[in-house]
This record gives C-alpha cells, sequence and structure tokens, in this order.
C-alpha cells in the first residue's frame, strides 16, 4: 500500500487523481491540501480533511502536485523535512523555476514532467526518432487546449520543439496554440518535404490521462534515491 498526499486536491487534476487513487486497492488517500483561506478547507474529500497544513504529508509516502509553482517553494522544503517523494505535473515553469526544483531534487526523490500522459510521452520518442531521420523537412507543430489554460505555447509544444531543434540544430519557428472551449489537450507535429507530408499526434479526451499518468509515476518513484526524474524515466527510456 502507497500512500499518498494530493496538492492543490480541489482543483480539476487534484480531484482526478483522488477519484483514481480511491479505486486503487494498492493507493491510499493520507493527505489532501488546498491553498491558505481556501473555502473548502476542513471539508472532507474521500474520508481526509483538507487542509492548508504542510505538516499533514508527514504520514504519505509519495506527494502529488499539479499546483502552480507560487506554492511550491514551501512544498519543496516540506518534502525535503519529510523525506517524502513528489510527483509535479505543474506545467508553464519557467527555467528559474525547473532549477529549484533540480536544487531540491539534490535531497530528494522528484519526478517533475510537464505533460504525465505515458501517450504524450511515447509521442516525444516518436518525434525524436522522426526528427532525427528528415533533418531538411520543414516543421510546424500545432496544439489545442480549453480557454483556462494559461501558458502559450503550451509547456508540452515547447518539449517537442526543443526535441526537434536538438536532433537538427535548427530552430522551431512555427508553433500554433489554440484557446477553445474544452479542449483537454492536442499536439500535432508536420514534419513536410516536397516530396511527402508526415503527421505525428496526440489527443487526450479525459484529464483522467493526466492524473493515472501521475499515479503511475508515484507508484515508480516509490522507492528511489534523490534525484530528478520524469515520465522517461518510468517509461524506461
Amino acid at each position: 500500500m502507497i500512500n499518498i498526499a494530493v496538492v492543490g486536491c480541489c482543483g480539476k487534476m487534484g480531484k482526478r487523481v483522488i477519484a483514481l487513487i480511491a479505486k486503487d486497492k494498492e493507493l491510499k488517500l493520507t493527505a489532501a491540501l488546498e491553498r491558505e483561506g481556501h473555502p473548502q478547507l476542513n471539508t472532507i474529500i474521500e474520508g481526509v480533511s483538507i487542509s492548508d497544513d504542510l505538516s499533514s504529508i508527514k504520514n504519505s509516502d509519495v506527494v502529488i502536485d499539479f499546483t502552480p509553482m507560487p506554492c511550491k517553494r514551501e512544498l519543496l522544503d516540506a518534502v525535503m523535512r519529510f523525506k517524502k517523494y513528489l510527483v509535479i505535473g505543474t506545467t508553464g515553469l519557467n527555467p528559474e523555476q525547473v532549477k529549484e526544483i533540480e536544487i531540491a531534487a539534490a535531497d530528494a526523490a522528484i519526478l517533475y514532467s510537464p505533460n504525465m500522459s505515458m501517450g504524450v510521452n511515447l509521442l516525444f520518442n516518436l518525434i525524436r526518432e522522426a526528427a532525427a531521420k528528415l533533418k531538411n523537412y520543414n516543421v510546424r507543430i500545432k496544439e489545442a487546449h480549453h480557454i483556462y489554460k494559461k501558458d502559450s505555447p503550451s509547456g508540452t509544444a515547447k518539449r517537442i520543439a526543443g526535441i526537434i531543434e536538438y536532433e537538427t540544430k535548427k530552430q522551431v519557428a512555427d508553433i500554433e496554440a489554440i484557446r477553445e472551449g474544452e479542449i483537454i489537450g492536442d499536439h500535432e507535429v508536420t514534419f513536410e518535404s516536397n516530396l511527402d507530408t508526415i503527421v505525428l499526434s496526440h489527443c487526450a479526451k479525459t484529464r483522467d490521462i493526466f492524473a493515472q499518468g501521475a499515479l503511475d509515476a508515484a507508484i515508480w518513484l516509490f522507492g528511489k534515491p534523490a534525484g530528478l526524474y520524469c515520465m522517461q524515466d518510468v517509461l524506461g527510456k
């Protein structure tokens, strides 16, 4: 049995993570956290009282967090203090914020990925292979998300661009970001030459794909030594 703490438990992702924990006999929700002043503090979710006290993670094994970066400093300190494992699925972090996570990973096992979907992380591998073989092709990236998503382009699109740029040594200038309705997350990469067009894409049908990925990451991370990990490690890449 792995005991899980969920930070941002009342958010869209936090709720889905908790719902999936409730269905898994090998996992148990042992802490549910929200920001100070949240209207649902001290209410009960899946038998656990919602708290803003980070010390409540001390009875958990792994902490799962999808909250914005301003919440991270205190969380990173608590994870190191109580020697917990941490899975971070927050997207849109800048290099300085990622650096904070890297520093904390010297003392704690942390898995950070801006996209927790196993399918998207497999897509990264396909894109890497294609970019290595199609260095002279023109490349376009298109991503679409719901209107509430704050970062644009998405962290996933930026990761895709980084993979392509590393393999081709050429900058990806054409990234189209769409914010429309309730789109969960679509990503498409087009490699085009005068002779053919190759399209690689992924469409998320429900947020559960990210929630389940976070739980798979938590199970994989449990017992690992201090260090910074990613979903590629979970996939064995």
